[in-house]
């Protein structure tokens, strides 16, 4: 079904990877199976609900604002990141992550702009194989996490590692997924940027899900030169990152809240940065919210499936479904601030963004 790219070719040009990245969901069947039957409305429910289209071919399309395209930094187009946190990868199995990666490679052909796989594991040989896999479906890139019980004490271990994972999927750009607070790996990114091409050819960027602006900052400064793709992955922090030189997002609220990000990314880019920084708020009173209620990838698919109509199930184990309070409560914060489209809602609060 899928054809083989020959180990022996070399990463071939692909478009740089910017912009939204929706970090996706797994959906589940209530027994805990992956349902894969709704991945191909998950990828419709993306383009057409969230405002993306024309994906595969011009990469977008212009902006009520006639803000031409080549001018942009930031298309529309939202790629995707399968098999992540979000995607409680390292939750399902060797098998299970294959299917997965070949649903969403299948069904986002022609519609989604890339598909990114994640391809970590604490085991080596199983990234490698996921690696490999990814190349052989015809993804358009991967993403390693740092192994995180057995861990790399320095720069030059983890490395090692990352270069094993890469060397398995030669034609594919490759992703450091750097996310510290999960992984307890405190090596910092610009530190392992440093010269990181040079053992990596296949390097195009990293995901950077940490709140250390210092940190992100001196992945920008320090490598203005490589044309990298520094993907920012704290949604609520995003405009900072922006300011800061980021290329694009990963984050799991582009699910749902694609639409007004893409907004605060194009006043943004019409420097409307008051307008701009006016959304930033705006989606960040829900996330402050949630957070306080208790916000994971649990209440991620409750939330997904709240808004999409999309059934994403429960989490596996040793996650816990999202409480029907938690959903109720976040109904009613995404209906005040305007963030869901109900026919039956009159009277507006004065806490929605526009």
């Amino acid at each position: 079904m899928f054809s083989r790219l020959s180990s022996s070719s070399m990463a071939s040009p692909k478009k740089k990877l910017q912009g939204l990245v929706a970090a996706t969901i797994t959906p589940m069947t209530e027994n805990g199976e992956i349902n894969l039957s709704v991945i191909g409305q998950y990828v419709d429910y993306l383009v057409k609900e969230q405002g993306v289209k024309n994906i595969f071919g011009k990469g977008g399309r212009k902006m009520e604002s006639e803000v031409k395209m080549e001018t942009r930094r930031f298309p529309l187009p939202i790629p995707s990141s399968v098999n992540g946190t979000t995607g409680e990868g390292l939750s399902l199995s060797i098998s299970e992550r294959r299917r997965v990666a070949e649903e969403w490679v299948t069904k986002g052909r022609n519609k989604l702009d890339q598909v990114v796989i994640h391809v970590g594991a604490l085991s080596l040989k199983e990234s490698q194989e996921l690696a490999q896999h990814a190349a052989e479906i015809g993804a358009d890139g991967i993403a390693v996490i740092a192994p995180f019980f057995l861990k790399p004490w320095n720069k030059d271990v983890l490395i090692n590692f990352l270069k094993e994972v890469a060397a398995a999927a030669p034609a594919l750009p490759f992703y450091y997924y750097h996310i510290p607070a999960l992984t307890g790996v405190k090596i910092r990114a610009e530190e392992l940027l440093d010269g990181i091409q040079e053992k990596i050819p296949t390097f195009q960027g990293l995901k950077f899900s940490d709140t250390d602006l210092l940190d992100f900052g001196q992945c920008v400064d320090q490598n203005r030169q490589q044309q990298f793709a520094f993907l920012f992955g704290v949604d609520e922090q995003l405009l900072s990152a922006l300011v800061m030189g980021a290329t694009g997002a990963v984050g799991s609220t582009y699910n749902y809240l694609g639409k007004k990000t893409n907004q605060m990314l194009e006043a943004f880019e019409r420097k409307d940065f008051s307008l701009a920084l006016n959304y930033q708020f705006c989606i960040q009173r829900f996330i402050n919210f949630v957070v306080k209620l208790g916000f994971g990838v649990s209440q991620t698919k409750a939330i997904m499936s709240l808004v999409s109509g999309i059934p994403m199930g429960p989490p596996r184990l040793p996650l816990q479904k999202a409480s029907r309070e938690f959903t109720d409560h976040a109904e009613a914060k995404l209906k005040s601030l305007d963030f869901l489209s109900f026919t039956g809602l009159k009277d507006r609060n004065l806490e929605t963004c526009s």
